[in-house]
């Protein structure tokens, strides 16, 4: 995975994960206005209370947005977004089927440097008539976002794998071990997202990358001793 954004063209980061440049620009559709004014509230109540499974945003939504939904509703949108409630679950560690186990590769160890693990996620983007993706890869040590796609494929694992780089996956009762890049969807999600409303793909691309930006060279962070993550990064660790 190349890690300079700024400096990678769209087309070569399609190339150097085998996709589609397609795929960049393609917003899925399909769901109704309803459904995506529902997706736009749970959302934003996922952002505030990443614990709330189906059952909890069905009646929240029925108590709060006074409207009529029923849990499998819900919890079908809340697949299509990505959501899962953030809590230990019995039998996390036996696969679904077709689903490749990796194996965990954390446990006991110490963090102490830049490039050692990185953490990768995906989450849900607004717009104003659909929705889209967006992928991150964040350096653990420093915070840093190293690269950033709105898209998503079920090819990039893959092109992870062909690289040779080692992927880990959440052993059980590891479901905070990807805390900082939810951590990272929470503040952009609170200011930038919610703040704006893209109208389109570009709209989204443009201000998101304006906030990483801000987010990785100026905005300083309590846990890095009030630096930046660029900062830390760019040497090599903590002093």
């Amino acid at each position: 995975m190349d890690r300079d954004h700024d400096t990678i063209s769209v087309r070569r980061q399609c190339e150097l994960l085998g996709l589609n440049r397609s795929n960049v620009y393609y917003a899925p559709t399909g769901e109704s206005e309803e459904n995506l004014r529902l997706m736009r509230w749970i959302d934003e109540e996922y952002t505030a209370t990443p614990y709330f499974g189906s059952r909890r945003m069905t009646a929240w939504l029925r108590e709060h947005k006074k409207v009529a939904v029923n849990r499998k509703r819900i919890a079908r949108l809340m697949q299509v977004m990505g959501l899962e409630a953030v809590h230990p679950k019995p039998k996390l560690s036996q696969p679904g089927e077709g689903h490749k186990v990796y194996p965990y590769l954390l446990k006991d160890v110490p963090i102490e440097r830049v490039n050692q693990v990185w953490s990768t996620d995906i989450t849900y983007i607004r717009l104003a008539q659909g929705f889209c993706y967006l992928v991150a890869v964040m350096d653990w040590h420093s915070r840093f976002v190293l690269s950033w796609s709105l898209f998503t494929s079920e090819r990039f694992t893959r092109e992870l794998e062909r690289r040779g780089i080692s992927i880990s996956m959440d052993g059980r009762g590891r479901c905070f071990d990807n805390i900082f890049i939810e951590r990272l969807w929470r503040s952009l999600k609170h200011e930038e997202v919610y703040l704006k409303e893209y109208r389109q793909l570009g709209e989204a691309r443009s201000g998101i990358e304006q906030w990483f930006d801000f987010y990785n060279h100026r905005r300083p962070h309590q846990s890095l001793r009030y630096r930046t993550p660029a900062a830390i990064y760019q040497e090599g660790g903590l002093v």
